[in-house]
């Protein structure tokens, strides 16, 4: 196998996904030939082909590429695919995204960021105080910027900021020399079959940081004795007891203002544009890896408050005095928890509608009543059928498993077909509480496609309040 320098033609199964299509812009930036196989044209790979990266979207030889000398795919990819089973039968150099990463970062400074919920806006907001403020770095996340519309950035500073995957044990592949663990709620246990096994993957990957490095851990994690690192922090939203956390916490027109304390020594007037306080939270770990870089205050606060946030997380499609739709990736109970007290908290009185589509099958079923408890927060709920991703169907298991779970009265089992349908009905706006001065806020959740509605839903409703 040629070494990671010596590589010109690169292949990837399943290269729409996000830390694959993050990779494919690596090599290509590079000026290595790349091209890839994914099974649904995306806004992703529409992207990936207008940057001239070849994506095929037909699982057939004709979609090959003979003359590649890596072949990168996703563990998501099904076992029986052609492309893959080619590739595979003629010998050719077979690699998961979690090695190229460790091939990649295995020279460089490393700022790992690992955690259940909370990673992709912790890793984007590194990476873009990082650059805002000169200092510098690679960026490979797991989410789109909004400020640059990318998921990598390259620089020539040696210094890596990777979003850091506990799907597979990706992440323990990774040498951090700062590494970051936001939660350890467990997910993913076709994986890892039970809490403690995934837990256990967590210790491991504190014990990956190198020596000399640090890490800095969500104050009050299960287990949080059993993370051993040469140093170690604490973050938290407002617990005096960690080594980070805000102060003189407000909210003004949807914003958050608010002070940094970072190990005795104080931030001022900080203002984060984005919602939720569990946002507030994730900066208050970007701003003290920032900090421990030595990037000057003034320049950690000005590009916190430039940061416009990473696609589907509290993102913004319609923020108007008769409207607020707001469109998120959660698709575990602890982020819808997060996500849609963090509404509550920005729209008090208003009636809030969360149309969440589940992802998974499998933790669907292994999650089911947390999800209930979560969706029971907000004022109504809509649950759409569940996404299966790499999975097969399993029996009994539907959206109705969580809905038999839930308390809350005002709940429905729609089709996609049925959600458009009510929309255009009107049936969104006639949520409306207390009159025009308390206008609806709905909020669209999941991780599958429910993405691909945000868009046209969001605009029956601009035509509808114009």
């Amino acid at each position: 196998m040629t070494s990671l320098e010596q590589t010109r033609n690169v292949y990837f199964i399943g290269i729409g996904g996000i830390g694959m299509s993050a990779l494919a812009r690596y090599f290509h930036a590079k000026g290595v030939s790349v091209s890839g196989y994914d099974r649904t044209r995306t806004p992703l790979t529409m992207d990936l082909e207008r940057e001239d990266i070849r994506v095929y979207y037909e699982d057939t030889e004709a979609s090959l590429d003979p003359a590649a000398q890596w072949v990168i795919y996703t563990p998501a990819i099904p076992a029986t695919s052609q492309v893959f089973q080619y590739y595979k039968a003629h010998g050719y150099p077979l690699l998961k995204r979690s090695d190229v990463l460790e091939r990649i970062t295995e020279h460089s400074f490393n700022i790992c960021v690992a955690g259940t919920h909370g990673k992709t806006t912790i890793t984007t907001l590194i990476a873009h105080i990082l650059r805002a403020s000169g200092y510098g770095c690679n960026a490979f996340l797991g989410g789109i910027s909004v400020n640059y519309q990318t998921n990598f950035w390259s620089s020539e500073r040696n210094v890596c900021v990777v979003e850091a995957d506990e799907y597979d044990r990706s992440f323990l592949k990774l040498s951090p020399d700062v590494a970051v663990i936001t939660s350890m709620d467990p997910d993913h246990l076709d994986i890892y079959g039970t809490p403690e096994a995934m837990e256990e993957a967590f210790i491991a990957f504190a014990g990956k940081v190198k020596q000399g490095g640090w890490l800095l851990s969500k104050y009050g994690l299960k287990r949080t004795d059993d993370l051993k690192a040469p140093r170690r922090l604490t973050y938290s939203l407002r617990l005096p007891e960690a080594d980070v956390h805000a102060r003189s916490l407000r909210a003004e027109n949807g914003s958050y203002i608010f002070d940094a304390y970072l190990q005795g020594k104080i931030l001022p007037d900080i203002t984060l544009h984005m919602g939720g306080l569990h946002n507030v939270e994730n900066t208050l770990a970007a701003v003290a890896v920032a900090d421990a870089l030595e990037i000057p205050g003034d320049a950690i606060r000005e590009a916190v408050a430039a940061f416009k946030g990473v696609r589907r997380r509290f993102e913004y499609v319609i923020r108007t005095p008769d409207m607020v739709m707001v469109d998120d990736y959660a698709h575990h109970p602890e982020e819808l928890r997060a996500l849609i007290s963090g509404a509550k908290d920005l729209f008090p009185g208003r009636k809030i509608t969360v149309v969440f589509q589940p992802h998974l099958f499998s933790r669907t079923r292994d999650l089911a009543a947390a999800f209930a408890e979560s969706l029971d927060l907000a004022d109504a709920i809509i649950l759409l059928p569940i996404y299966p991703a790499r999975e097969l169907p399993m029996e009994g298991v539907t959206s109705s498993l969580i809905a038999g779970r839930m308390k809350n009265p005002e709940k429905r089992l729609m089709t996609k077909e049925e959600l458009m349908e009510w929309v255009d009905a009107g049936g969104m706006l006639a949520q409306a509480t207390g009159g025009p001065a308390q206008p609806p806020v709905l909020i669209m959740a999941g991780a599958g496609d429910i993405d691909a509605m945000v868009q046209p839903i969001g605009e029956i409703l601009k035509r509808r309040t114009s």
